[in-house]
């Protein structure tokens, strides 16, 4: 039997742009995606911590260590510019291999940088 289970976090991302006009997605700083082992194109939720919202997007790679976390498209109608945000990511495996599965969750700095 196959599972989704949390494969990642990244723990209280400070939202720094939402782009209205933009194909939709969230755009993320590359040592974010990295950190939190989340690949380009990669669907993920995103939990508002300011306002409850819940939404999935896909991923798209930002420049490295800018600190760039921006919501695009109709995903920026949901956030302010300022608000904290979980971005979680999930991976489907057989309930044998879930059973020892250990999700990686980063905790960014108030300017989004691996602390």
């Amino acid at each position: 039997m196959q599972i989704e289970v949390f494969k990642s976090k990244i723990h209280r991302a400070k939202v720094t742009q939402a782009e209205l006009h933009y194909v939709g997605s969230i755009t993320l700083d590359e040592a974010l995606m990295e950190g939190a082992n989340i690949i380009e194109n990669e669907k993920v939720q995103i939990v508002n911590v300011n306002n409850g919202e819940r939404f999935e997007t896909y991923v798209i790679k930002g420049e490295r260590n800018s600190g760039t976390v921006c919501l695009n498209g109709p995903a920026a109608r949901r956030v302010q510019v300022g608000d904290v945000i979980i971005i979680v990511s999930y991976g489907i495996m057989d309930a044998e291999e879930a059973k020892s599965h250990k999700p990686r969750i980063i905790f960014p700095d108030s300017n989004n940088k691996i602390a």
